[in-house]
């Protein structure tokens, strides 16, 4: 109990009904430079609370910032982006997810992308599905996904289906769950195509290891967030690696390499990052879920990839 109240009193003083900044630019971590971090914390408005952000993706065309809920809610920002800061990010409000009929319901979704044509492509958890996501937040189509990963039966569990999702100009529409399927080893991670390809690469070594998001990198390949959770009482380690699947052609295993470890025990806190989104050269937003607890934060972590490898 008394962990809480601190954790209350922490989160009263720092945030406010705003993007709170919490860093100065220019923070090293390993292979990557952190630009700018905000705890994101916004009124109800139309009756949506902002909370339970699950992921996000930008469409730099029209500076748009789009966050998606796990608990059915499409979040808009007008938002852009410098090379040292993040320069706005505007809440626009948000909407409830809906059926194609406008009938309101709560669908847990994981994975936010935009396709080639700038349409917003959802995934899910529960039931192995990917659709189609207008941005007044109904469901309009559903997106043809290979046979074998239609049964739900192959994932670890029903909250351990379609975690993570990106767009690739190459392979097409990418998507991976949150572990391993049944019969992989516990870490041999996949990340599959739509198409029919694969790859596959290893998570670290931590406790649980669990694959939150991709994205496409500017050469190709993927950068994959990883999240490690035991318990409170033990680290809660996340990672940032990039998997070289442009160079895996022939292997089983593609190599990848770690870029970087945030760890509770060294006090980056015990932020749930679930969500990653390139908006532009080599710049990245990862944003974590506070799980719909008023206490935990919403942390929007704007970074760069320090690595030309």
């Amino acid at each position: 109990m008394k962990q809480i109240i601190i954790l209350l009193l922490i989160k009263l003083f720092l945030t406010g009904c705003t993007a709170t900044e919490l860093k100065a630019e220019g923070t090293r971590e390993n292979r990557i430079t952190i630009l700018e971090e905000k705890i994101l914390s916004f009124p109800r408005r139309g009756g949506v609370p902002f909370d339970g952000v699950s992921d996000l993706t930008y469409d730099r065309v029209n500076s748009r910032l789009y966050m998606v809920g796990d608990r059915g809610y499409l979040y808009t920002f007008n938002a852009k982006f410098s090379k040292k800061k993040i320069k706005k990010l505007d809440y626009l409000g948000g909407v409830h997810i809906k059926t194609p009929m406008g009938k309101v319901i709560k669908p847990d979704i994981e994975g936010l992308t935009l396709d080639g044509r700038g349409r917003l492509i959802a995934s899910f958890e529960r039931q192995p599905r990917v659709k189609m996501l207008a941005r007044d937040g109904r469901l309009v189509k559903n997106i043809e996904i290979p046979k074998f990963l239609r049964k739900r039966s192959i994932f670890r569990g029903r909250n351990k289906m379609f975690e993570a999702i990106c767009y690739h100009h190459k392979y097409g529409i990418l998507v991976a769950s949150e572990y391993p399927i049944r019969g992989n080893k516990k870490r041999l991670q996949t990340i599959y195509s739509l198409g029919g390809k694969r790859w596959h690469f290893l998570t670290e070594r931590y406790k649980n290891s669990a694959v939150t998001a991709i994205e496409v990198m500017d050469d190709g390949n993927i950068l994959v967030l990883e999240r490690a959770y035991s318990s409170f009482y033990k680290p809660l380690y996340i990672t940032l690696k990039k998997v070289y699947i442009e160079d895996c052609r022939g292997k089983v295993i593609c190599k990848s390499r770690l870029l970087a470890t945030f760890s509770s025990r060294d006090g980056w806190g015990y932020n749930n990052f679930e969500g990653l989104a390139r908006v532009g050269k080599g710049r990245y937003l990862m944003v974590s879920d506070n799980n719909g607890h008023y206490f935990l934060s919403t942390l929007l972590r704007y970074f760069r990839v320090d690595e030309t490898f």
